[in-house]
């Protein structure tokens, strides 16, 4: 008898773990997984007046590359090597605190939104073309909570001026930092709400540069409110629900491509980072995925963000070449620099 009964207890036990399984992957977790998504070129999604087709129609071009982002199940969490090139995130480094989902995705189609903005203004102005930017200050995105700022700066701060000169950007606040040796302080004039405040904080060394000072912030590069910029020419991206600013790069160079530029020269050129209004490229995340995402695409050049971007991206490169970037014109340099493929 047992023998006979035998074949319908692997039955059941076989129903019963595909149950467990199916349960496992249907529950979400309270973590996130990123996974890689191939990169995609940025001038199917680009419409802008004065428009030039490539005249060579050549297989190059400008590419972008996204992050698949997800909240994980058990199962994914239990055994996060499911997946090639996945990593586990938990909820506080993808949402802010007490921001739900659906915040959260706005917020990330917000800043998608800017980012094309500031990538055909910062692309504009490149190509010499006149484009009015208008700012009022650099917004504090996060302070340290071991660093000089504390308790002094918060983030949604505007400072407005350092030293009494005016800091519009990011770059002009750091410039005016770095021009103080570490340990001397520096007056900051913040816009906080509706009033203006005056502070007095003193730098500390950077861990990185001993020379160099910093009062330990990380400042935004979004448009503001009191943010305002007006282009010469009607210029469209659309790129449907992605979101976030890491393809504010890519942007700007297609948009150069557009314009007549033959940037590329040939070459499948994958770009990620974040562009500021004054062209600097700040550091993104999902590194790992977006180089795998551009090596399956088969990309002959990944440009990224200088410093710890860099650094991740040559970890998963393989033969693919990687360049770092700390501005707009740099990525433009680097590309005037390359051979036109044969």
């Amino acid at each position: 008898m047992a023998r006979i009964f035998k074949p319908t207890r692997l039955l059941i036990a076989g129903i019963l773990l595909f149950a467990a399984v199916a349960f496992l992957y249907l529950v979400p977790s309270d973590e996130y997984i990123f996974l890689p998504d191939r990169a995609r070129p940025v001038a199917p999604f680009v419409t802008l007046k004065g428009e030039r087709p490539d005249p060579d129609h050549d297989d190059g071009g400008i590419y972008y590359v996204a992050v698949e982002v997800k909240k994980a199940s058990l199962l994914e969490k239990l055994f996060h090597g499911l997946h090639e090139g996945s990593t586990l995130v938990p909820g506080s480094a993808v949402r802010a605190p007490g921001q739900s989902e659906q915040q959260h995705r706005r917020s990330e189609l917000h800043q998608m939104a800017q980012s094309q903005e500031i990538a055909a203004a910062v692309a504009l102005r490149a190509l010499g073309r006149r484009v009015i930017v208008r700012s009022d200050g650099t917004l504090i995105a996060a302070v340290a909570p071991d660093g000089p700022s504390a308790g002094k700066l918060h983030p949604r701060d505007l400072v407005v001026r350092v030293d009494g000169r005016l800091t519009p950007f990011p770059a002009n606040l750091k410039r005016q930092i770095v021009k103080h040796r570490p340990g001397q302080p520096v007056r900051l004039t913040v816009r906080r709400g509706d009033r203006l405040q005056k502070l007095t904080v003193r730098t500390i060394a950077d861990p990185h540069d001993p020379k160099r000072a910093i009062i330990g912030v990380f400042t935004d590069c979004s448009l503001q409110g009191s943010s305002e910029i007006k282009l010469p020419v009607p210029i469209r991206i659309d790129l449907g629900q992605v979101g976030g600013p890491s393809a504010g790069l890519a942007f700007g160079l297609d948009i150069v491509e557009e314009m007549g530029h033959d940037i590329d020269h040939g070459y499948k050129i994958v770009a990620t980072g974040e562009l500021c209004v004054d062209g600097t490229v700040v550091p993104v995340g999902g590194l790992k995925q977006k180089t795998i995402g551009a090596k399956r695409a088969g990309a002959d050049l990944f440009l990224v963000p200088a410093g710890e971007n860099t650094a991740e991206a040559r970890r998963y490169a393989g033969g693919m070449r990687v360049v770092p970037v700390n501005s707009f014109r740099q990525a433009l340099h680097v590309l005037a620099t390359l051979r036109k493929k044969t």
